[in-house]
C-alpha cells in the first residue's frame, strides 16, 4: 500500500490532505500500475500518474518528477495535469532539486492563481529557499529570497496552516540576517572603522528588534561610541540596553565601561541603574526610544 505523507520531519513541507485523497482515489479506480514502457504516450493518464505515485512511495523522487511531468506534457487539459503539476513541485523538492522545484512552483502559480492548492505551491517555493540558507559567513541572497517567499505566504494566506509555519521560519530568517549584519559590524569595529560598525549595529536594532542579536548590538554601540569619544551617545545607548535587558551580560559590560571611562567627569546623559535591576515601566520602550534618541 502506498504512503502519501512524505514530509521529512514534523515541520517540513507536507502533502495537503486533499491531495492524498485524490491520490488514493486514483489508485482505487485504476489499481497499481506496473513498470511503465519507455514510451508513455499510449498509456492512460491515470496509469502514468499512479506510476509516479509508486515511485514516490519508494522515494525515487527524480523518476516520480519525470512521470508527473509526462502527465502534464501528454495530457495538458486533463484534470490530472493540475494534480501532476503540484506533485512535481513536491517530488523535485524531496529530490533536493530546489531550482527545479522553484521553477515548477512559479509555473503552477502562474497557471493556477485561484486554485485552492496554490497556497501549497507558494509554501513549497518558500521552503525550497529556506532549506538552502547558508551560514552567516556567506552571501545571504538566498536568505533574503526565503524571507520574501515566506512573507508572500503570510500575506496571501494569513489564516492557513502554511502561514503559521511560515511565521516561525520568518523569525529565523530575520535572526540569520541580523547575525550577518553583526558579523560585518564586528569586522569593522575590529578594524577601528567605528562609523561603519555603528551603521551595521543601528541597522540590527532598527530592523531586527525581535532577534537575539539586539543586546550585543547595543553593547557594541556603547563600545564604538566610547572609542569615538562620544560619551553622551555611549551612555544613552547603555541606558536603552539596561532598560530593556537589565540582566544581560552585555549591559553589565557596558555599565562597567561607562563607569570606567566617565569616572570623575561631569555626568552626561541619563543615570544608569545597577545591572540586574528590573525596569518598572512597561515593555516596548526600545522601539519608541531608539527612534527618538539619536
Amino acid at each position: 500500500m502506498l504512503r502519501f505523507w512524505f514530509g521529512r520531519s514534523s515541520d517540513s513541507a507536507r502533502l495537503p490532505s486533499a491531495l492524498a485523497l485524490l491520490a488514493l482515489t486514483a489508485i482505487a479506480l485504476t489499481g497499481c500500475a506496473g513498470k511503465p514502457e519507455d514510451d508513455d504516450s499510449s498509456k492512460p493518464v491515470e496509469v502514468i500518474y499512479n506510476d509516479a505515485m509508486d515511485k514516490m512511495a519508494i522515494t525515487d523522487y527524480v523518476t516520480a518528477a519525470q512521470y508527473f511531468d509526462e502527465v502534464d506534457r501528454l495530457y495538458p487539459y486533463s484534470v490530472w495535469a493540475t494534480k501532476a503539476e503540484l506533485m512535481e513541485i513536491y517530488a523535485q523538492y524531496q529530490a533536493n532539486k530546489y531550482d527545479d522545484a522553484i521553477a515548477a512552483a512559479n509555473h503552477y502559480i502562474a497557471l493556477h492563481p485561484g486554485n485552492r492548492d496554490t497556497a501549497y505551491a507558494y509554501y513549497l517555493k518558500a521552503i525550497c529557499y529556506y532549506e538552502q540558507i547558508t551560514d552567516i559567513g556567506r552571501d545571504q541572497q538566498t536568505t533574503l529570497d526565503a524571507q520574501n517567499a515566506l512573507q508572500a505566504v503570510i500575506d496571501r494566506y494569513p489564516d492557513s496552516e502554511y502561514a503559521r509555519d511560515a511565521r516561525i521560519k520568518l523569525d529565523l530568517t530575520h535572526d540569520h540576517l541580523a547575525g550577518k549584519e553583526m558579523e560585518i559590524g564586528r569586522f569593522y569595529e575590529g578594524k577601528n572603522l567605528y562609523i561603519a560598525a555603528i551603521n551595521r549595529y543601528d541597522h540590527v536594532i532598527a530592523n531586527y528588534q525581535n532577534t537575539s542579536h539586539v543586546p550585543e548590538a547595543l553593547g557594541r554601540l556603547v563600545e564604538s561610541y566610547t572609542a569615538l569619544g562620544l560619551p553622551r551617545e555611549a551612555k544613552q545607548t547603555a541606558a536603552v540596553l539596561g532598560y530593556n535587558f537589565p540582566y544581560n551580560p552585555w549591559y553589565r559590560d557596558s555599565y562597567n565601561l561607562i563607569q570606567k571611562t566617565q569616572k570623575g567627569q561631569p555626568s552626561q546623559g541619563p543615570e544608569l541603574k545597577q545591572p540586574g535591576q528590573p525596569s518598572s515601566s512597561g515593555p516596548g520602550w526600545l522601539s519608541r526610544t531608539w527612534s527618538s534618541i539619536f
